[in-house]
């Protein structure tokens, strides 16, 4: 179940999100490491199209694995390390 595509592009967002300015361009409002970066420059990002990317950011946000910020009209996506770091002991701990 974990080596899904859609699992792989789950994954890819989030080490992609890691360093943001590496992995994406520069965004009108926001910096991508302080803010993070909008579904559509990670639709672009995957070559699909941004309700797809939205999907993937929801469920990522769902589980706690992302934070959102409203700048304006845009949501901006963005690692939470800290709850990435608790889901990496647990699975360590042989959850």
């Amino acid at each position: 179940m974990l080596r899904t595509p859609a699992n792989q592009r789950r994954l890819d967002i989030l080490e992609w999100l890691k360093d943001p300015a590496r992995h994406f361009p520069p965004q009108r409002h926001g910096d991508p490491a302080q803010h993070g970066v909008t579904a559509d420059a990670v639709a672009a990002r995957l070559g699909v199209p941004r309700s797809v990317a939205q999907t993937h950011l929801g469920l990522l946000v769902d589980i706690g694995l992302l934070r959102t910020r409203r700048i304006r009209w845009r949501t901006y996506y963005r690692r939470d390390e800290m709850r990435i770091a608790e889901v990496a002991r647990m699975f360590e701990k042989g959850w």
